[in-house]
Parts: C-alpha cells; structure tokens; sequence
C-alpha cells in the first residue's frame, strides 16, 4: 500500500494523471492509447489499482494511473487511506501537466466524480473528460448521452471526448489532447 509519503520514480518529465470510478475502464483506455496490450494491468474485479502507477512513454511524459474511486465493494477505510494520497498527488506534483478524467457514458456522472471535478477546478487544473464505453451503446444513444452528460457537468459537449477500448473510438482526439498538455508544460518550464 502506497502512502502520500510513500515512494515515487524520480522525473523531469511532464505527467498526465488518469482519474475515475474503478469501473469505469481505465486500465483498458491506457492500453488502447499506447498501443499496449498488458501496460496497464486489466481486472475483472473493480478496484484492484491500491497506488499510483507510473508509465514512462517514449521519454517523453509520464502516464499516472490514480487509484479508483466508488466501487461500493471497497471498504470506506481503504477510501479514507486513498483519498490522501490522491489530494497529494494532485495538489503536490510539481510537473502535472493535466488530469485525464475518465466517467462511464452510460451512467450519470456520480457525486465523486462531481467532487474529483469540482476539486480540480479549485486546482486549476486543466482537465481533460473521456466518456468511456462509447461502444456499449448505439452512435446516437452515445451522442445523447455525451450531450446530457457535458449539461449536467456545465461543460460545452466538445469538452468530452468519447472513448472505447474496444473500437479505438476517441484514441487519436485523447491522444492529441495530452500532447496539447505536455507541450504547454514543457514550454513553462
């Protein structure tokens, strides 16, 4: 088990953090963005990621894998040690260049997943949201909700980007976006 004190890999490099649910399929869209079958470990059980991960890419930016948050399997002690750590990270990483926020198209967005997006709005931190599972409904079903989703968010629906791991739907648009991120970090430092 990690702690917000715990160790972490030295790097100069730009990092993108990856936050949501544990169900919300973040192993698999780590994967499909880097073209990688096993990066990032994929379990049939919610919640198995218990610290940060770290992926190095090209010795170009760093990848973070946080923890999931909301599967109700999850004891509310194992939350209460991950939320420290999470609060750390996201406050104290000095090179985080942005936050990949991950929520499931076919659910409303959770009061965590509202509360992760309203703590890093009080961050300032530039945010990217990828609606997962894209392919799990119709092509007009997923533009519906992507629509509904980015109102009750407030946000403007190009703000979201759909994804699945499956199809590869949404991998260029994400891949791009980080990109803007970690040029715009590099280029401030």
């Amino acid at each position: 088990m990690a702690a917000a004190s715990g160790w972490r890999p030295e790097s100069d490099l730009p990092e993108i953090a990856f936050a949501g649910r544990s169900n919300v399929g973040k192993s698999s869209l780590l994967n499909k963005l880097v073209g990688r079958r096993s990066l990032a470990r994929v379990s049939r059980t919610p919640g198995r990621t218990r610290e940060i991960n770290f992926f190095r890419v090209n010795d170009l930016f760093v990848l973070a894998d946080l923890p999931g948050y909301g599967y109700a399997r999850i004891s509310k002690e194992r939350k209460a040690e991950w939320r420290p750590l999470l609060e750390m990270y996201l406050a104290k990483t000095p090179r985080l260049a942005g936050v990949v926020q991950l929520l499931d198209m076919r659910r409303e967005p959770s009061e965590d997943d509202v509360a992760m997006l309203d703590f890093l709005a009080e961050l300032e931190m530039p945010t990217i949201v990828v609606l997962t599972k894209s392919d799990k409904l119709s092509r007009a079903a997923a533009s519906e909700r992507a629509d509904a989703i980015a109102r009750s968010l407030e946000l403007d629906p190009e703000q979201t980007i759909p994804f699945s791991s499956v199809t590869g739907e949404g991998r260029d648009e994400l891949a791009s976006a980080i990109a803007t991120l970690v040029a715009a970090r590099t280029n401030a430092s």
